[in-house]
């Protein structure tokens, strides 16, 4: 396992990233208070910042999951792989839109969840782990949980922007000429937001689909049983159908706004017991690592 160091490193940046963020976007003066218009988009050289603890990130990750013989997989890890790959999601999606607000959401996130898998070093998964079978499986549910905490956290932006807009108009009638200020004034539409936010729920949950198809497939080959039914698997159906009544709600009622994001946080919390919670509970409270 790399050096305590490393990790430290790599939390430390995703950190002073997070703290400049939050100073340059959602705790800027509003415009008419400095002379500088206020910042639209992520710029240059923030982008190429924003690489290094994502490069090192990576490399962690790749040393203590890759490269080791045995692997050792837990709540330190799923959480660390969770947020690497919202990272890497969010670096990828601001190439096509303006969605500085994010980052103050998702990088103190990741600088806490960067040196679990040191403080936490896991379970040993068995020999199933070696198959072809399961690495799909854990593959596929480990992008299922990265997309739907970008999915989360976008929730939580979208509800951040609509309690903004209901200040600025409850502002407008005493001082009209009012502006949104901050990250709010370069934001898309909340209607956009809120678009972009259903695509990434649906991706999540193809994902979540395969992985719990996949699990059922590969059942007797990864746990010797034709079928296994325990908490993980209670808890990942119920937020399988929690997110197919968010979509069918989307569809048939155009479900929106406050609705959508209670679904997707009740979604949400409900996955986060199915694995990662479960583990938390073995690892750390039984002591069972």
């Amino acid at each position: 396992m790399p050096g305590i160091l490393l990790y430290g490193l790599t939390s430390l940046l995703y950190a002073a990233l997070a703290l400049h963020f939050w100073r340059t976007r959602w705790n800027a003066r509003p415009p008419r208070e400095r002379a500088a218009p206020p910042v639209a988009g992520i710029l240059a050289w923030e982008r190429v910042a924003l690489l290094a603890p994502l490069a090192l990130h990576t490399w962690l990750l790749y040393a203590d999951l890759v490269a080791p013989q045995e692997l050792r997989f837990g709540f330190g890890q799923a959480l660390s792989v969770m947020l690497w790959m919202g990272v890497l999601l969010y670096w990828v999606e601001s190439l096509f839109y303006t969605l500085d607000g994010m980052l103050p959401l998702v990088l103190p996130l990741a600088a806490l969840a960067a040196p679990l898998p040191a403080l936490f070093p896991g379970i040993a998964s068995g020999a199933h782990a070696a198959e072809f079978e399961f690495r799909i499986h854990l593959i596929l549910g480990m992008l299922a949980y990265s997309v739907f905490t970008i999915a989360m956290l976008h929730a939580v932006l979208m509800a951040f922007v609509e309690r903004r807009l209901h200040r600025v108009h409850a502002q407008a009638e005493r001082e009209p000429s009012g502006p949104l200020g901050g990250p709010w004034s370069s934001m898309p539409p909340l209607l956009t937001l809120e678009r972009l936010l259903f695509r990434l729920i649906a991706a999540a949950f193809i994902l979540l689909t395969l992985t719990l198809a996949t699990g059922v497939l590969f059942s007797e080959t990864l746990f010797g049983r034709a079928f296994r039914f325990d908490h993980k698997t209670l808890f990942a159906v119920l937020s399988w159908l929690t997110f197919a009544v968010l979509l069918g709600g989307r569809t048939l009622r155009g479900w929106r706004g406050r609705t959508a994001l209670r679904w997707t946080l009740f979604g949400f919390a409900l996955l986060m017991l199915a694995y990662v919670g479960s583990r938390f509970v073995l690892e750390v409270i039984l002591g069972r690592g």
